[in-house]
């Protein structure tokens, strides 16, 4: 193994890791909004189709512009050394002559089977739909951060959760020692709480690690450097104002039909397929051009006397030609069936993805509706074992302490609050997506949504 082109590669690695680090910095903690906003700014693939966007909107310019006329210039000047015929003397001469020609032509079409009327249509359309899959693609980076960002969240609550469990564990582990030296408790009560101590320790660090792995997740969303440690600050977000929200499901699907992106992207894509495939089928007839050419050329004999440039460029040599051309398709070996077959097989594609699409719409509501409510009640029963957890544990904590009670039947009741507390955090913070998801459903998600 060639161990110093692995140390080079390391290094290089490292290097550009600083270098990247240094273009972006994160502060110590950052918000939601903060988060949100980074994300629209570097995501990757949102990036990607603003620039497919780009050309999109240059090449419907170009399917326009492919309508009217296209004029070009020519010219050359050389020499020849020979036998050449003079045109302005009617001549052959034989020596070195040489040559200036200039010349400009325009051509138009006439008719083309309507072949660049339907590619302007194709491009308007295919650029209708790629806007649309930008603004979708806006939403689903809001979406991808702000489920990663609340997972962050959740896991710092969960490790504060577990490191309370750590210092509670620890307290009764310190009187259990005390007691037994004193001979008031068991030698194995003390050994059984050290053990509830010890695995107390061991879900903190696994808390503490699963934070740390979320949080490389969202620094690789947002393409930031994930070596420089932050936080995810606490979200304001009003669960009153959760729970008031009551969208009526058939509410949902009629803004979904109106707002959501990929159902526009979908349906301008179809259009856009059905006028390609009808350009395509534009090969097929006649193609009618309109041209017209003015030019001249300049002569220069050595050894004989010439007339002079203005005399022959501008006067004598001028030529204007004009007139209309015809192609007829008879026989190309198959290669516009060919294409336009290609371009049906798109259009048919493209409605099928139209219909997924719409299908895909209905679901995405009925998911997000029935979610958000589930999301709603689970709140509600997680926030009430909370609070039973902590009575209960309270309870059989001063049943401990008169001795009423025993280390076992108290550390089954703290595990039950331990697990109340996680799953409350969990239910709160799905809650929040659950929102979100909503008016990602519905199409209306924007960056004002974000607390």
């Amino acid at each position: 193994m060639n161990y110093s082109r692995i140390i080079y590669a390391f290094s290089i690695a490292c290097s550009a890791i600083v270098v990247h680090a240094q273009d972006q910095q994160l502060p110590s903690s950052l918000s939601f909004k903060e988060a949100v906003q980074i994300g629209l700014k570097n995501n990757m693939l949102l990036n990607q189709q603003k620039n497919q966007l780009d050309y999109t909107q240059v090449n419907k310019t170009s399917a326009l512009l492919q309508m009217g006329p296209t004029v070009s210039a020519q010219g050359s000047l050389y020499r020849q050394d020979g036998n050449s015929f003079n045109q302005n003397e009617g001549r052959v001469v034989n020596g070195i002559i040489d040559f200036v020609n200039g010349s400009i032509n325009a051509n138009m079409p006439v008719f083309a089977g309507f072949t660049y009327l339907n590619q302007y249509r194709a491009a308007n359309n295919n650029n209708e739909a790629q806007l649309y899959k930008v603004a979708r693609a806006n939403q689903d980076v809001i979406a991808s951060v702000s489920n990663q960002y609340l997972l962050c969240l959740l896991d710092q609550e969960l490790v504060k959760v577990n490191d309370q469990n750590v210092k509670a564990q620890k307290i009764i582990y310190d009187q259990l020692k005390e007691q037994a030296e004193l001979g008031a408790k068991a030698e194995s009560d003390v050994y059984n709480q050290e053990a509830l101590w010890k695995n107390a320790e061991l879900l903190l660090v696994r808390a503490r690690n699963m934070l740390r792995n979320d949080i490389a997740t969202l620094a690789t969303t947002l393409q930031v450097d994930p070596i420089p440690y932050f936080q995810v600050e606490p979200v304001n977000w009003s669960i009153s104002e959760l729970f008031s929200d009551s969208t009526a499901l058939e509410v949902m699907y009629t803004t979904a039909m109106e707002k959501r992106s990929d159902l526009k992207q979908a349906t301008y894509a179809e259009k856009g397929a059905r006028y390609f495939y009808h350009a395509r089928k534009g090969y097929y007839f006649p193609n009618i051009y309109a041209g017209a050419s003015y030019g001249s050329r300049y002569n220069y004999i050595k050894g004989e006397s010439n007339r002079s440039f203005t005399e022959q460029f501008k006067n004598d040599n001028t030529n204007l030609g004009y007139g209309l051309s015809i192609n007829i398709p008879i026989f190309n070996a198959w290669a516009y069936k060919s294409q336009a077959a290609f371009a049906k097989v798109t259009y048919k594609n493209a409605q099928l993805t139209k219909k997924n699409a719409e299908v895909t719409l209905k679901s995405d509501v009925i998911k997000a509706y029935q979610n958000f409510n589930d999301a709603k009640k689970g709140y509600i029963s997680a926030e009430s074992a909370q609070k039973a957890g902590e009575l209960a544990y309270r309870a059989e904590k001063e049943k401990y302490d008169l001795g009423v009670s025993n280390i076992v039947q108290l550390s089954t009741v703290n595990q039950t609050y331990v697990k109340a507390q996680g799953d409350f955090q969990n239910a709160k913070f799905n809650l929040m997506f659950q929102k979100l998801l909503i008016n990602y459903a519905m199409g209306t998600l924007q960056i004002e949504d974000i607390p």
